[in-house]
């Protein structure tokens, strides 16, 4: 099948992203995805939830414009950001990767290094970044000075930069300990309110996509396709006393039951 190339939003709509009829088939043969048809409002949460090689991170490469579609359409928002001369979408991966011989300061000026911004414009968006993630007192610090978790933070921070509409975050708290995940959430939830980005979020687990998400999407096994969707419908902002609340409990155990035919046609494939 011919790959079909992504289209842009109009400026005026309340979608940031739109996939109609998405499929991804790799050159090796591999169905990694779809049809998937999906719309994120502008300024929503939406985490992805599924079995390993669901396509989950597919999908966001497909979003980004990192790979193309095997067929149907991505649809992005991207006039908004453009006009004002920023870029439309920041990508967070699962590792941080780091350039380890250059400062916090210029790991996170990479993007507008890359765009040719301004030096005075682009010391004044890292100075921003960097404050916005908690990081400005380790502007000349190195990647080997950092935890796991301030790490993640320079990834993060390098990511707002450019001031996206959406972020496209890949399992990016997969690898720490539970206590610089949940502050991390926290610390995320915080910024997108803030900030009013468009945050599409990818993770392996239940109790983390319930606790950050205004929605969650439950994928099934490869090829990956809408499995069932949940709105968490919890008062806002959320913190500690709705992580250990019966209601999200209860969202936990919706999801979770969701999930499990995913990972029995995954245990017996």
């Amino acid at each position: 099948m011919a790959e079909q190339a992504s289209s842009e939003l109009d400026a005026g709509s309340a979608l940031a992203v739109s996939l109609r009829g998405v499929t991804k088939v790799y050159d090796s043969g591999v169905a990694a995805l779809g049809p998937v048809d999906l719309d994120v409002q502008r300024g929503e949460f939406v985490s992805l939830v599924g079995p390993s090689g669901c396509g989950k991170s597919t999908a966001l490469r497909l979003i980004a414009g990192l790979t193309a579609p095997t067929a149907g359409t991505v649809s992005v928002s991207r006039l908004a950001a453009e006009v004002r001369g920023h870029h439309p979408i920041g990508f967070v991966f699962q590792e941080p990767t780091l350039m380890p011989w250059a400062s916090v300061r210029e790991n996170v000026r990479l993007p507008l290094k890359l765009a040719h911004a301004p030096t005075s414009e682009a010391d004044a968006r890292i100075d921003e970044a960097l404050a916005q993630v908690g990081l400005a007192e380790f502007a000349k610090s190195y990647p080997r000075e950092l935890s796991g978790g301030m790490k993640m933070r320079v990834s993060l921070a390098r990511a707002l930069v450019t001031d996206p509409d959406i972020l496209l975050m890949d399992e990016p708290f997969a690898a720490l300990d539970e206590i610089t995940r949940f502050r991390l959430n926290n610390d995320l939830l915080a910024l997108w309110r803030k900030l009013n980005k468009t945050v599409i979020f990818v993770t392996h687990s239940v109790f983390e996509s319930v606790y950050l998400s205004q929605r969650v999407i439950v994928m099934t096994a490869r090829p990956g396709r809408i499995g069932a969707e949940f709105r968490i419908s919890a008062t806002e902002p959320r913190g500690e006393e709705f992580r250990t609340s019966a209601e999200y409990a209860g969202f936990c155990r919706q999801v979770s039951n969701a999930l499990a035919p995913a990972y029995a046609g995954q245990a017996g494939a």
